[in-house]
């Protein structure tokens, strides 16, 4: 029995190539560019397996993932970002994904990882090389950020940094491991 993927992206190239890679092999897959569209294809269709980006234009890829885990159970929900940290991971496993991949990914670590398989064995702990200080920095203030709700002033003052330099941290893309 063919096995039918969603993926959930607001980058058409991206859906447009992973679906093809996907159907090549002998997957049936549905895409969504939107919540909205997402969210009517689970009404409509069967979905053994998604794939979910974090960041979907203004919505968030996370408000997602209840929704399929109740309507599809037994479904392996994968959430993919390019903006990974710690606390958006741990969001998404507790909402209800089995896991959780860092853009780029290959189709191959993709199924893996919905599949719940190790794409390649584990790194010795001598591979394993520590974080740079930059992505700790970006890592901190998105958890302190998040525990203040979001509001700039409020994580500014817990971090004990001017409120612009804040933003301008933020504005930032999230530094390389």
């Amino acid at each position: 029995m063919t096995q039918t993927l969603l993926l959930v992206d607001d980058d058409q190239d991206f859906v447009d190539v992973l679906a093809r890679s996907l159907r090549r092999r002998n997957y049936d897959v549905l895409t969504a560019n939107t919540l909205t569209e997402a969210q009517n294809l689970c009404q409509q269709q069967r979905i053994d397996g998604a794939v979910v980006d974090l960041k979907l234009a203004q919505e968030s890829g996370l408000s997602l993932i209840p929704t399929l885990r109740q309507a599809f159970p037994k479904a392996s929900i994968l959430m993919l970002t390019g903006y990974s940290s710690i606390a958006t991971a741990v969001d998404a496993i507790k909402l209800g994904a089995d896991n959780y991949l860092q853009k780029p990914a290959s189709t191959r670590e993709i199924l893996a990882a919905l599949q719940h398989v190790p794409a390649s064995p584990a790194p010795a702990a001598t591979d394993i090389a520590p974080p740079s200080l930059d992505r700790l920095e970006w890592e901190h203030i998105q958890r302190v950020l998040q525990e203040n709700g979001g509001n700039i002033s409020a994580t500014a003052r817990a971090l004990g940094m001017h409120r612009r330099t804040l933003q301008r941290k933020l504005q930032k893309r999230p530094a390389k491991s």
